[in-house]
């Protein structure tokens, strides 16, 4: 076997054999600490010196899951601005549309205020501030000899450099139990009173995708150094509505000065050659507490041991082909970028809490991708509370579907907190997302096999999203059957939502979820549903051509139409995504994956396409090619120093991709075809041992 789960792995070889080391000064090398709830990403420096200077690489965020801001609404714009309505049958149907610029004042207006608004919100740029002999700030390119670690079993960053030859070492943690950074420096140039601490605060920026630090609107926002101490400070932020506060608290002797309107800095006396920082961020007023450096680095580490020591883990060392240790790489990686960014309250932004992409908000047709591999690697615990957000959101989820004139609830796309949806000329006509919850619902039912408290639990959540999907299948009389759209855009956002019908990922997708949704009524000695019932009886089968499946009904030219062999091939995901349905045919399938091998323009795929194909390609018995997919070599499917899965200069880092990739590698250990296989070569190249895996299906 390719796969075994019969040897104990040594945990801590194989985290620690991918520690990050560099020597370069390159801004997509940014690393980052966090909770999961809160992270930092620092520079060459161990902290965020040079914002600027990495902007446009991986951006140096200080960001937070309850940091979020909107930008001033004096027109009083609302969704209802922004309504366009769209013939679904001989009905017509009301979407939150994307006003283009210059369509008409208040549509566009709004269009840009809701969608911009609240955007996520930076909290803070904490960097040093070093002057060279002749008093002048040091700019990038004095660093000098510079090496950093990322000691990922203890989630610390050590950074060492020189300024014109004069050593600095800096320790950087993230407080596992509070939103604070702390920071440790030895330097004789705090002896020499040449280093300080600089905190500088930002304003928000507009674009779709940004750092979030914008330092040409002083005039916008208000930073008051609120109380000063002898070891700390508090300083309130005021950003139109939002408030917040920055407690920074210092070992040591130091004295703190507000020396431009957004800007303070500590400095600390001349008597030690070591300095202790902690900055502590929060919506509320903070509670008085002590700040200890050594006790928050004791206790990081053995957070983020457990964290290893537990769940999942994939050892690949023993493999001979020459690709398993870099595979093995961005798993470990990958595991530390989704525990830190990916595990607060609420479904991650595709780019975390490292920088805005889509102003910050959250997108559900993402959360399969960030959240099932931590159930798959048997760490469910940690994104839990996402799940029950979906609770918290149900009432604008109802009232969108009762707006449009369905039963139950039509869960959101591109979202914050609050749950509104944001207009869109793509996000408000997906569908995908909505049989997601039933997806993680099912799986933790599986894993937690005759617990009744999951299904008493989720059961709403599952109940009344099989309501709404339900609902929106259209009965096609003349046909006598139910169809899916119009209006519609597939998962593959290339096809016109006024026309387009039956894309086979989400007719499968339907399948599925309405079949559990009955399995869950069956569980909890109820009923059949007979709406649902009929629905999944007459939901229209797989559009298919020439032994193809296509990709839309109304895509008949899948497989010729260049604009419609790009983007995510989704035809793979009906087996593999999800597990094999009635609705599927694998000599269809296979066939359909040799086309998209033949013909697809791979470039513009997406992080989590990689895995998906591969998922498919290992689900039909063909692991060597699944391998191939997985590790296909394209710069969308390329991981940076720091593991973040690169796709383009607006991402330049992608967790559904980081998070796909866990899910395949779990998928792949652990799936068995009729003959036994699993998603891995059996010519003795991979060597694949792994434990505490749960299957997918």
């Amino acid at each position: 076997m390719a796969c075994t789960s019969s040897e104990p792995i040594d945990r801590f070889a194989l985290v620690t054999r991918h520690n990050i080391s560099h020597s370069e000064v390159n801004p997509f090398n940014s690393l980052t600490v966090g909770n999961g709830g809160f992270a930092f990403s620092v520079d060459i420096t161990g902290v965020q010196t040079f914002p600027l200077d990495y902007a446009h690489g991986i951006p140096l965020g200080t960001m937070s899951d309850w940091g979020w801001h909107s930008f001033p609404n004096p027109e009083g714009y609302v969704l209802a601005d922004v309504v366009k309505h769209y013939a679904s049958g001989n009905d017509s149907v009301p979407y939150y549309y994307q006003w283009p610029e210059g369509e008409a004042t208040r549509r566009s207006g709004a269009t840009a205020w809701l969608r911009e608004s609240p955007h996520r919100l930076h909290l803070g740029i904490v960097g040093f501030e070093i002057r060279k002999k002749d008093g002048s700030l040091i700019t990038l390119s004095d660093i000098e000899n510079p090496v950093q670690q990322l000691n990922l079993w203890k989630g610390e960053i050590v950074s060492y450099f020189e300024i014109e030859g004069i050593p600095v070492h800096v320790i950087t943690l993230c407080d596992q139990f509070s939103d604070r950074v702390a920071v440790q420096i030895q330097s004789e140039l705090i002896l020499l009173g040449r280093l300080a601490v600089k905190m500088d605060f930002p304003y928000p920026r507009h674009e779709k995708f940004n750092s979030g630090y914008d330092f040409d609107r002083p005039q916008a926002h208000l930073s008051q150094l609120a109380e000063r101490y002898e070891s700390s400070c508090l300083i309130h932020r005021t950003l139109n509505e939002t408030q917040y506060y920055a407690n920074a608290q210092w070992s040591g002797a130091a004295f703190v000065e507000q020396t431009s309107e957004h800007e303070f800095v500590v400095k600390p006396q001349p008597s030690n050659d070591i300095f202790s920082i902690g900055i502590a961020f929060s919506a509320d007023l903070p509670v008085k507490s002590s700040f200890e450096f050594e006790q928050v680095r004791v206790d990081n580490a053995l957070a983020f041991s457990e964290f290893w020591r537990s769940g999942g883990a994939v050892d690949f060392s023993e493999s001979t082909d020459l690709r398993a240790l870099e595979l093995e790489r961005r798993v470990v990686l990958s595991q530390y970028l989704t525990k830190i960014q990916c595990t607060g309250p609420y479904p991650p932004q595709e780019t975390g809490l490292t920088y805005n992409s889509w102003h910050g908000k959250f997108h559900l047709e993402m959360h399969w991708w960030h959240g099932i591999h931590f159930v798959l690697w048997q760490r469910a615990a940690l994104i839990e509370p996402q799940l029950d957000f979906y609770f918290s959101i149900i009432d604008e989820a109802r009232e969108t579907a009762e707006f449009q004139g369905y039963e139950g609830v039509r869960w959101q796309k591109m979202i914050d907190p609050s749950g509104r949806e944001s207009p869109s000329s793509i996000g408000v006509f997906l569908i995908w997302q909505q049989p997601h919850i039933i997806y993680f619902a099912d799986l933790l039912q599986r894993t937690r096999s005759g617990d009744a408290d999951i299904l008493e639990k989720y059961a709403p959540l599952v109940f009344e999203t099989a309501e709404f999907m339900a609902s929106y299948a259209r009965f096609d009389a003349d046909a006598d059957r139910y169809v899916l759209g119009p209006a519609l855009i597939p998962a593959q956002e290339r096809f016109d939502p006024a026309v387009t019908i039956n894309p086979a990922f989400e007719l499968a997708y339907w399948h599925w979820g309405l079949v559990t949704a009955q399995k869950w009524r069956k569980y909890l000695g109820l009923p059949s549903n007979l709406q649902w019932q009929e629905v999944i009886d007459k939901l229209s089968p797989l559009p298919q051509k020439n032994g193809l499946y296509l990709f839309t009904e109304t895509a008949s030219d899948s497989y010729t139409n260049q604009r419609y062999l790009t983007d995510h091939p989704m035809v793979l995901g009906l087996y593999g995504i999800l597990p094999l349905t009635p609705m599927v045919d694998i000599g269809v399938l296979n066939n359909s994956l040799d086309a998209v091998l033949q013909k697809w323009h791979w470039e513009t795929c997406w992080g989590w396409d990689f895995p998906m194909a591969a998922m498919n390609a290992a689900a039909l018995g063909r692991p060597e090619l699944a391998v191939d997919l997985l590790l296909k070599v394209t710069v969308k499917n390329s991981y940076l120093l720091n593991g973040h899965n690169y796709q383009d200069e607006d991402l330049s880092l992608y967790l559904p991709g980081n998070g796909g990739l866990l899910t395949a590698v779990a998928m792949m250990c652990t799936f068995r075809d009729a003959q036994g296989r699993n998603g891995f070569p059996t010519d003795g190249s991979w060597k694949v041992r792994y434990e505490n895996l749960t299957p997918l299906y």
